[in-house]
Parts: C-alpha cells; structure tokens; sequence
C-alpha cells in the first residue's frame, strides 16, 4: 500500500505541472490590463511602464513563471498586486467558509442520494423508483447558478425575504451554520440525484449476483442482504462520483458564495478575476488543481476498505 501511494504521488507531479503552466498561462489571456486598470484610465507611457516594473509584470514569461513556481514549492503562493498582502492569509481567512459549505453541501447530497437510491433499486419499477428516476433528471436539468438565484430572487420579490449576512462562527455558532443550510441545500441537489442514479445502477447490478441469490435462498432478512452484501460492494463507484463531486462543487461555489454574499474562496476567485489579480487566480485555481488529484488518492484508497478483494501491488 505504501508503495502504491508512493507511485500515485510521483504520477501526480507531472500533472501538477502541466497545470501550473495552464493555471500560470490563462488568466493573462483575460482581456484588459491589470496596470491600466490600477492608474487611471488616461495614463500611459512612463507611468505604466513604472507600475509594471514594481509589480516584475515587465520581465519574460517563463521567468515569472519558474520564480513562481519556486515560490509554490517553497510554501508562499504570492502577493496581491492590488493589496500586496499574501495571498495564504487571506486565503487562512475564507477557506473554513468554503470548507463548511462544501462539506454541507456533500453530506446534503450523500443523506439524499444514498437512501433513494437504494429504495428505489430494491423496488424497481415500482411508485417510488419512477418518482425518484422523474425527480433525479428534474435536478440534474437545472443549473446550479439558476437555482440559487431564483431561490433568493423570487422570495424577496414575493415576500420581501432576503438570505441574512453573513455571521462570522466566533460571533454566532448556530447563526454561523444556519446560513449554510439554504447554500448547501441547492449545491447538494444536483450531487444527490447523480449519486442516487449511479446508487440505483449499481445496487440492481449486484443484486443480481449470485452471492446475492444465496444470502437470499439462506432466508436472510432483506435489510441484511442489501446492506451488509451487496450495498457494500456497490457503492465502489459511488464513492468515486462523491470524491469527483466534492471536487467539483469548487466551481458552483464561485456562484453560490456571489449570491449569497458569503466570503469564501469562489467569491475571492471572482474579485480575482474582475481585478486581474494574476497571483491570487493563479493561486488558488492551482490549489483547485491540487485537490482534485488529493481527493482522487483519497477516493483510490477507500477502496481497498470497501473491497478486500482489491489488493495494490
């Protein structure tokens, strides 16, 4: 197993490469000038030229680039060019909102998803798997983002109600937690009905096995049969779709953060981007990067718990 994790790691590196060099090339493709947009409109010449000198935007590329990198290895993802505070502390500041949100908002979709689609597998065809089928597509149909504006647009224009600021946790735990619920609810949808589609399909396929048949034949309760033999073995690619949906919950929470005026990470990235803030995109679109490859070993890793048949050589 060491060994395994060993070779995964040293698989990531070239990964993490090509996505430093994607992540450090992108964001100077968006249009307009982070100098200009610093000095007033009517600068030019000398002016620009000195601001681009302080900020080190006036050297080559590659050596911005390599200089970073180095940096990245070191620990220090950089420097605001608007602010000039690091980047890890702001960072240190929004990563538990975005952490409790999407947390919230995976268990959301792993206490809906879960359940329904081992109801609806073990009665197919029946009331509740054609309810739980209509209602999955329904969910996977509508896009995050409209969800989560409409949920905040058509109560204010119908009852005057708005989402409540944001409340930090060392002020007010509960009130902390209670704004998350409405956020989570509406990021969990989606994650809840692809993993109760995937649930239902593999669940019907093991059932189908003929180890199942014995405890069957054995006068097993169904309650036995299903969750101690074959939900185990079919939630294997389950847990890989939940590893993948928490990863990517990081783009809907760009949205939903906006939305709901929370100030976490997808918010940051936002301003990042209207400010041209080239350090703090690249910084945390490249954190971004790094967690799908954690998550993925994460996920590979479970296996071997869930399965004792696979074995990492």
């Amino acid at each position: 197993m060491r060994l395994y994790i060993f070779r995964r790691l040293v698989v990531a590196v070239p990964s993490l490469l090509i996505a430093s060099l994607i992540v450090f090339t992108l964001p100077r493709l968006i249009p307009g000038d982070v100098v200009q947009l610093m000095l007033d409109e009517k600068a030019y010449g000398k002016d620009l030229d000195d601001l681009r000198a302080k900020l080190g935007l006036n050297r080559p590329l590659h050596v911005q680039y390599i200089e970073w990198l180095g940096a990245v290895v070191r620990g220090h993802l950089g420097e605001s060019l608007w602010t000039r505070q690091p980047v890890i502390s702001e960072l240190a500041r929004r990563l538990p909102v975005t952490a409790t949100l999407g947390v919230m908002a995976t268990i959301v979709a792993i206490v809906i998803g879960v359940p329904i689609g081992v109801v609806a597998a073990t009665r197919q065809d029946g009331v509740v798997d054609f309810f739980a089928r209509s209602t999955a597509i329904f969910a996977l149909s509508i896009p995050g983002f409209v969800l989560a504006i409409l949920v905040t647009l058509l109560p204010a224009i119908w009852w005057g109600w708005t989402p409540p600021r944001f409340v930090e946790f060392s002020k007010d735990p509960a009130g902390n937690l209670i704004q998350f619920l409405l956020p989570a609810l509406i990021l969990g949808i989606a994650s809840a009905a692809a993993i109760m589609r995937l649930t239902r399909g593999m669940l019907l396929e093991v059932l189908r096995q003929d180890y199942v048949r014995t405890a069957w034949a054995k006068g097993l309760r169904e309650r036995v049969v299903v969750v101690r033999h074959a939900l185990k073995n079919a939630m294997l690619p389950v847990i890989t779709l939940i590893g993948t949906e928490f990863a990517f919950l990081i783009g809907g929470l760009v949205v939903t953060e906006t939305v709901f005026t929370l100030n976490g990470v997808g918010r940051f990235v936002v301003d990042a981007v209207a400010h041209r803030d080239y350090p703090v995109v690249q910084a945390l679109v490249f954190l971004i990067a790094s967690g799908f490859v954690v998550v993925n070993l994460l996920v590979d890793l479970t296996y071997a718990w869930l399965d004792p048949r696979i074995r990492y050589r």
